[in-house]
């Protein structure tokens, strides 16, 4: 299956994105992933008007201290963030957003890897291809 070449590969592909988020659903850290496709989405923005209400979007629901799905980044980035967010530009949540791509990378790629979700997907692959 492809998505074990790289996290890139696996975001990339709505099938592998839907697993991985299932994945991270189990271990109780699907934030992240929401967090990540939210950056993805809110870099696409371009009415300067929609940036604002955007951002404080997700520095609401992710940034903010106890924010409901909080994501797990340092105390500078998450203040840098937070003393940038009254004049939000599409760079301000890169930095929080490359953390966040490498703990996935990092953390929870190579356990979805050994999961049983994706376990059976791979059986899944194997039986389709076994029956053709």
């Amino acid at each position: 299956m492809a998505w074990s070449e790289s996290v890139d590969t696996l975001l990339a592909n709505k099938d592998g994105l839907a697993a991985f988020r299932t994945f991270l659903k189990s271990e109780f850290s699907e934030e992240n992933i929401d967090f990540w496709m939210a950056c993805e989405d809110f870099k696409k923005t371009k009415s300067s008007a929609k940036i604002a209400s955007k951002a404080q979007k997700i520095y609401s629901e992710f940034i903010q201290a106890d924010a409901p799905r909080e994501i797990n980044i340092d105390f500078t980035t998450r203040d840098h963030i937070s003393q940038n967010i009254s004049e939000p530009t599409l760079k301000c949540f890169d930095d929080a957003q490359r953390l966040i791509y490498s703990l996935m990378a990092k953390d929870s790629f190579p356990r979805f890897l050994r999961s049983e979700v994706y376990k059976e997907l791979l059986g899944f692959k194997e039986e389709v291809v076994v029956s053709l």
